[in-house]
């Protein structure tokens, strides 16, 4: 790239951003932005990601995120501060669509440094539910007997990031995990922000995989990712599985049907595969009576 168009791109750049700072907490989509800036949304976000090292979109959710935070930490209500920043509902806070996964190893390894972890601890089912989710998606999801010994582990997980307890938007979260485990929806599906090396992805996905009040042994799983003599391995996975339930690790039994271990205490295991196999059956009970 020549000098001259170097200086354009970060012209263009700058503009961009005093723009979308001028007009925050609303934004603008790439077509608007391509129309104000006489050039192609598709030539415009090029240039900016090039330039920038984010899109648009991104520079915008850091501008909203970061005054959410200042808000919060001004002493604003979290559910006053959703609002007044323009995400519009508590779940907007957590979902990225296009970003399931990505918390880099580099900044778990620095204990959450630089981020903000917002978390709620709730009654369940199954005792006390803790779930931490990050603005890219959950994080954390541990059972326990009890909440404080959870909010504890999260502190010793991530000692340096923000972390501010927000029951209304993360119970959002928690809401659908408890519809699962009272019976009232099948599985769960929600945002991740995980980190985790490019085995353990494969095992978790392949856990998530996983139909409802079946189970798997550590053998099947290692075969069914292509490295059947990786079964310790897919065990240490399972082992190091961040979000119970979201990844249902539960799944997973020894080769001769045993329930083998559970990180959150084998009576939960055994209640929930007895759970599923329950819905499972009411649901096939269901559809013969419908036929």
């Amino acid at each position: 790239m020549t000098t001259s168009a170097s200086a354009e791109r970060a012209d263009l750049i700058k503009q961009v951003c005093a723009y979308l700072q001028d007009i925050h907490p609303q934004t603008a989509s790439l077509q608007e932005l391509g129309e104000r800036f006489h050039i192609s949304p598709f030539h415009l976000q090029r240039s900016f990601k090039a330039g920038a090292g984010i899109t648009p979109r991104q520079f915008a959710d850091s501008l909203r995120l970061e005054d959410f935070k200042a808000q919060v930490r001004g002493g604003e209500r979290i559910t006053d501060a959703i609002h007044a920043v323009g995400y519009g509902s508590s779940s907007r806070l957590y979902e990225r669509s296009d970003e399931k996964l990505g918390m880099t190893p580099s900044t778990y390894r620095k204990g959450g440094s630089g981020m903000t972890i917002f978390y709620s601890a709730v009654s369940c089912p199954l005792g006390w539910l803790l779930v931490a989710a990050t603005e890219r998606g959950v994080c954390k999801v541990s059972l326990g007997d009890a909440p404080q010994p959870l909010i504890e582990h999260l502190a010793a997980e991530f000692p340096a990031a923000e972390r501010l307890r927000d029951d209304d938007g993360v119970g959002y979260w928690s809401g659908r995990i408890i519809a699962y485990l009272e019976g009232w929806q099948p599985d769960i599906n929600l945002p991740l922000d995980l980190r985790a090396t490019a085995f353990q992805l494969k095992v978790w996905r392949e856990l998530q995989a996983i139909p409802l009040g079946e189970t798997r042994s550590y053998s099947e799983v290692a075969a069914a990712i292509g490295q059947p003599s990786a079964s310790r391995a897919v065990a240490n996975a399972c082992a190091r599985n961040p979000v119970a339930l979201v990844i249902p690790c539960h799944r997973i039994i020894r080769a001769d049907k045993g329930l083998g271990g559970y990180r959150w205490g084998i009576e939960r295991k055994r209640a929930l595969l007895e759970r599923e196999r329950q819905y499972r059956e009411s649901g096939r009970a269901s559809a013969d009576s419908a036929g």
